[in-house]
């Protein structure tokens, strides 16, 4: 679909960049001719994903351990990116959720998601924008968001307040930064199956009654994704900012938020999917100790 080199040598970071949507958008970015740098919470993960890459492009991937609720951290790591050079893009990719009742979620469980998705995307944006501007340096940010920051969404709360509000950030820094060459805007996903998401969002592996509210009647593949992505960093579409782009076969468009069909839930169903979920956390738990 792109030329080979239409992001030759260009410097980007994907935050969550060791599993599921931050690794399939590194993949396109360095077939594309992009170096990059990834970070996360898992060392192994981003270990393995950085020497896939490497050994299948002529690229370089650097990854660092990261968790960017630590504001600290996060402005210590983008400097030591800084100080090799500036970076040309920013996936704010990392991202936490889990579906629950509201009434049964607990105030750590609620900071949880709010700390990831609006806090450190905030950190992360804030820290690579200032230098940006500093330097007199243009950059392009992908912010990948939901479509619940249009509909709502039931049983994902803390997620749905949290990518509003990121989306609100999109639309107000494009507005703010443009006059400095920054470009921002997001990608909505829908249904895009991966591991981590999928443990935690559909844990009884369900896709039926999530492709009923799908007019397209699938999930999305991987490939739409990742040209999305990439057209967005590219140059040449310098005038395209402040848009967040639903790319989801056009579900939001059926009402209700993606979740809507949980309301047929028993509470022993719930019951079932929260051990479900448990599980995939403490797994996660032990990868990273």
């Amino acid at each position: 679909m792109f030329k080979n080199d239409l992001l030759n040598n260009k410097r980007i970071l994907i935050t969550g960049g060791g599993t599921g949507l931050g690794k399939e958008m590194a993949h396109h970015f360095a077939a594309h001719g992009a170096n990059l740098y990834i970070c996360g919470r898992r060392e192994n993960v981003l270990k393995e994903t950085a020497t896939e890459i490497e050994s299948k492009y002529k690229t370089t991937v650097s990854y660092q351990t990261l968790d960017i609720r630590a504001s600290k951290d996060v402005e210590d790591y983008i400097e030591t990116i800084f100080q090799e050079g500036p970076l040309d893009g920013l996936v704010n990719n990392a991202a936490g959720n889990f579906i629950s009742p509201t009434k049964d979620l607990s105030h750590k469980g609620f900071d949880a998601i709010a700390n990831i998705v609006f806090h450190g995307t905030f950190y992360i944006t804030h820290s690579v924008g200032k230098r940006w501007i500093e330097s007199n340096k243009k950059g392009s940010i992908i912010n990948i968001l939901t479509t619940w920051v249009w509909t709502g969404s039931p049983y994902v709360v803390p997620s749905a307040m949290s990518k509003s509000g990121i989306n609100a950030m999109t639309k107000s820094l494009a507005a703010e930064w443009g006059k400095y060459g920054i470009k921002i805007n997001g990608i909505a996903p829908g249904p895009f199956p991966t591991k981590g998401a999928w443990d935690r969002l559909n844990p009884d592996d369900n896709d039926d009654g999530m492709m009923n509210t799908v007019p397209l009647g699938r999930v999305g593949e991987m490939s739409e994704i990742q040209n999305l992505a990439t057209f967005l960093m590219a140059d040449g579409c310098d005038y395209l900012t402040g848009q967040t782009i639903g790319l989801d076969g056009g579900q939001y468009l059926t009402g209700g938020g993606t979740f809507s069909q949980l309301d047929k839930l028993s509470d022993q169903d719930w019951e079932n999917m929260r051990k479900l979920i448990r599980d995939a956390n403490n797994k996660d738990k032990a990868d990273r100790s």
